[in-house]
């Protein structure tokens, strides 16, 4: 089988793996030197900009399409009741699973005793970040300027307004019909636009693979080794033990199909690193792939993405005992229990973008007295653990997002058990349509005789 011809998640791998082997032989011959050719114009040059106009390309997407998405699914429920229903089971899983997965972190981090007797010694700084006040996070929820909360990219608030706006329309009866339809058309050509930026995904991913591996060096893996063993083996029990048994005894569904269909936002969310910017490929996943309803996903995907953190909860039970050990301190039952406390209040108050794991474990340093400057010690290799956590948050909203609609009757199981379910738009090939072209040309000429 050609390259041209193979499903966009075969390509998006083999990119993957070419970016890992082409960073790793840059590292380890030396050609990653600062301020040499490589360096300078292949790492931070080629593959940085290729990676970072790939990644705002995604988030360009991210806004309108969660709008739309969000108003088209607010109608879809047409119920407030409904709504309501589906808001609070998203919000007590997406918090449940995240508080398990801190507390096995921690409990795992503890009993492998990392960092005991360890010495090590890093020149990296890190400034912390005071935790905003839980009253201005509810207050933020609401947006004084909702133009503006598009323009930030503020997800809480942005899914305030689009749901109040869903609704809105819901009251509007059927004076309103036609801006519900204009909302579908309108999504639907976000998910077009899905397509055309996800053409250039594999060479996108290949940039940024590499140039995360020619940066991190196997000699600092080899110095926190068991810090990133212990993280490493407590997120991948998370994603194949906890949130398995979640999506099994929730809503009765395979977990092995579950896998097999998460792999392309999985792919995705490890290469960008950003569980908002993966939101346009992780809903065309859950909707298209496992069959749940858009009325659905459109709701629980971008809640996930900015509430659901269960990789980054992972992570900070993991660091805080690796230092917590290195510096002497014996945070005791009680520092544990506030750790998780505030690993699950933390994840409510940031955002899905790379490198909030970090905000959010100075804010719990500070809390339970540990030096903010032992974050320091991590910093070599959060870039790839960010990688690793964020891909398991969105499987984390993926599995909400199924057992959320399966409950709600709104779940599509043959989708969801045919392995070619949404392989079509996988393997689409980027080009125009004659017949659309001429179409849409014939319905703007009508509608210029018009007037």
């Amino acid at each position: 089988m050609s390259f041209k011809n193979m499903s966009l998640t075969m390509k998006v791998l083999i990119g993957m793996l070419l970016g890992i082997a082409v960073g790793l032989i840059i590292n380890l011959t030396g050609m990653n030197a600062e301020g040499g050719f490589v360096n300078t114009y292949i790492v931070n040059g080629v593959f940085y900009v290729a990676g970072k106009m790939f990644i705002n390309a995604l988030k360009m997407l991210v806004v309108p399409l969660v709008f739309f998405s969000l108003i088209c699914g607010v109608c879809g429920i047409g119920s407030l009741k409904t709504l309501g229903r589906v808001g609070s089971k998203s919000f007590a899983l997406y918090m449940l699973t995240s508080a398990i997965a801190i507390a096995v972190a921690i409990s795992i981090a503890v009993a492998s005793g990392i960092g005991q007797g360890m010495s090590l010694a890093s020149t990296a700084t890190f400034t912390g970040a005071d935790a905003p006040p839980l009253a201005d996070v509810f207050i933020s929820i609401i947006p004084t300027n909702p133009v503006k909360a598009m323009a930030d990219g503020d997800m809480l608030p942005l899914i305030f307004y689009s749901i109040l706006a869903g609704i809105s329309i819901l009251m509007g009866g059927k004076k309103a019909a036609r801006l519900v339809e204009g909302a579908e058309v309108a999504n639907e050509v976000m998910m077009k636009m899905v397509t055309i930026v996800m053409a250039v995904a594999p060479y996108a991913v290949f940039a940024l693979i590499a140039k995360a591996m020619a940066e991190l060096g196997l000699e600092l893996l080899g110095q926190l080794a068991g810090y990133v063993l212990v993280l490493v083996g407590a997120l991948l029990l998370h994603m194949f033990v906890t949130l398995m048994i979640v999506l099994k005894v929730f809503s009765g569904l395979s977990p092995v199909t579950f896998i097999k269909k998460i792999r392309n936002a999985q792919v995705f969310t490890f290469s960008a690193a950003s569980s908002n910017a993966t939101i346009p490929v992780t809903l065309r996943t859950v909707n298209e792939r496992m069959g749940v309803n858009n009325s659905i996903a459109s709701f629980t995907v971008p809640f996930g993405a900015t509430i659901n953190m269960d990789g980054t909860a992972i992570m900070q039970g993991v660091a805080t005992v690796f230092i917590a050990n290195i510096y002497g301190v014996d945070l005791g039952l009680g520092g544990y229990l506030t750790v998780i406390l505030m690993s699950v209040l933390a994840s409510i108050c940031t955002a899905g973008v790379p490198g909030v794991g970090l905000i959010m474990l100075s804010m719990v340093f500070a809390q339970v007295g540990l030096p903010i400057e032992g974050i320091g010690l991590i910093l070599g290799v959060d870039r790839l653990m960010d990688m690793i956590r964020t891909a398991i948050n969105v499987s984390g909203d993926a599995v909400v997002s199924a057992v959320v609609a399966k409950s709600e009757g709104k779940f599509d199981l043959v989708a969801y058990n045919d392995p070619e379910a949404g392989v079509s738009e996988d393997t689409e090939q980027l080009h125009i349509d004659a017949d659309a072209e001429r179409e849409l040309a014939e319905a703007v000429n009508n509608t210029h005789n018009k007037v």
